[in-house]
């Protein structure tokens, strides 16, 4: 079947190890929407962390964010929002004040408020380019201003821990590390490819007619989901294995290598 809309993943498939995106790939966006194809960026990212790469390469496009619990067309207008909900988010942020030496972050729509900021803060803004508010959490609850995600940043054995410990104290909850030393919490309804589901309705495609990169265990289900799933070289073994094909790594133009052997651009 013709593959009409292409799925990928941003850090570790989309961008470089600097958090850049080459000019091969660029392009290669560029000439799929010039086919009248779809192309859109996944990501547990805000969606202020996300525009600043498609305002770089001068495209508007859909993107799924916070994982598929956020979902926005490329004219920004919300298909799919999906928050936690104000039992679950009292429960666990009390549950949190138990913690230390942890940054909790606090995403609602296309807001990021903390409490404080701080190294891991600041470093978040510089790698994203989104900005950081300060507010009380308690104070959004009350006034219903709820999640769609909290972000947990701390050490790695304090990271891992957490996932196992709040795993089993919410089951209610998706609880996943992102990374080494990032922790997401949502709705466990939330998946990316929940998100497609929404965006390959909204356009009536069907799933034979779908696409995706990935890189890592968050991107498994995505990969499953759609027609032609594709993990990146740098990618680990288990995720590789569960990929209909595997393609170069991000630090070696892989989405648009993949392109190319594949012909579906110049």
């Amino acid at each position: 079947m013709e593959i009409k809309i292409i799925f990928s993943d941003i850090d570790g498939t989309f961008l470089t190890n600097n958090h850049e995106v080459t000019e091969k790939t660029q392009k290669a966006v560029k000439s799929l929407l010039a086919q009248n194809k779809k192309f859109v960026l996944v990501s547990a990212r805000m969606p202020e962390a996300i525009y600043p790469i498609t305002e770089k390469i001068g495209v508007k496009i859909p993107i799924i964010s916070y994982s598929g619990g956020l979902v926005l067309t490329e004219d920004e207008k919300i298909l799919y929002d999906k928050k936690i909900s104000l039992e679950e988010t009292r429960k666990l942020l009390n549950e949190l004040k138990n913690y230390l030496d942890i940054s909790v972050n606090y995403y609602t729509g296309r807001k990021w408020f903390v409490e404080k900021i701080d190294a891991r803060v600041e470093r978040e803004m510089r790698i994203t380019s989104a900005t950081a508010e300060l507010a009380n959490f308690s104070e959004l609850v009350e006034k219903n201003i709820l999640p769609n995600k909290i972000l947990i940043m701390t050490e790695p054995k304090i990271c891992e821990k957490l996932e196992i410990e709040l795993g089993k104290k919410f089951p209610d909850l998706n609880v996943v590390r992102s990374s080494k030393i990032l922790l997401e919490i949502m709705d466990k309804t939330v998946s990316k490819a929940r998100g497609i589901e929404h965006l390959l309705r909204h356009y009536n495609f069907g799933v034979e007619n779908s696409l995706a990169f990935g890189d890592n265990y968050n991107d498994v289900e995505m990969l499953k989901f759609v027609g032609c799933g594709v993990a990146m070289n740098n990618a680990p073994d288990d995720v590789k294995k569960i990929a209909d094909d595997v393609t170069d790594s991000n630090e070696e133009d892989g989405i648009y290598n993949y392109f190319r052997r594949k012909k579906l651009t110049e």
